[in-house]
């Protein structure tokens, strides 16, 4: 094998291992991305219920107890009385689905939804987009 077969082979095994890392990173953001929406739904359809509760306080810490103790045995523990607490405050935060970003993943949203003051919030947001602080960071 000459020294430019080698090259050649080396540049083939460089885009291979390139096009394999971008697929999957695409396919973990996608998933991500997913998640919350899900999180995002579960938020805005415990926000409706609760508002249909006379004392929306009690009522809305009485529905997530409920609702966490029917659906975690079959869900898993992913849906805690906290997590779906957040989902509620995130879908409050963030009352239009359309204007979530794809970059950031539940955790990231999470940080965020903490931070009342929304003008410090969406100087977050851009700052995370524009010095990429949403990237994964993979194995």
């Amino acid at each position: 094998m000459s020294n430019k077969d080698i090259k050649l082979h080396s540049n083939f095994i460089s885009d291979i291992k390139k096009i394999i890392t971008t697929a999957r990173n695409s396919a973990i953001r996608s998933v991500d991305f997913e998640r919350v929406k899900m999180y995002w739904k579960l938020g805005e359809r415990i926000f409706v219920e609760e508002q249909q509760g006379k004392d929306r306080a009690e009522y809305g810490s009485y529905l997530i107890r409920n609702l966490s103790a029917s659906i975690t045995p079959e869900f898993g523990s992913g849906f805690s009385y906290r997590q779906l607490a957040f989902c509620r405050q995130f879908y409050r935060t963030y009352p239009n689905m359309n204007a979530l970003r794809s970059q950031f993943n539940w955790s990231q949203y999470r940080l965020l939804i903490q931070i009342d003051n929304e003008y410090k919030r969406e100087y977050y947001e851009l700052e995370a987009v524009n010095n990429r602080w949403y990237q994964p960071i993979r194995g």
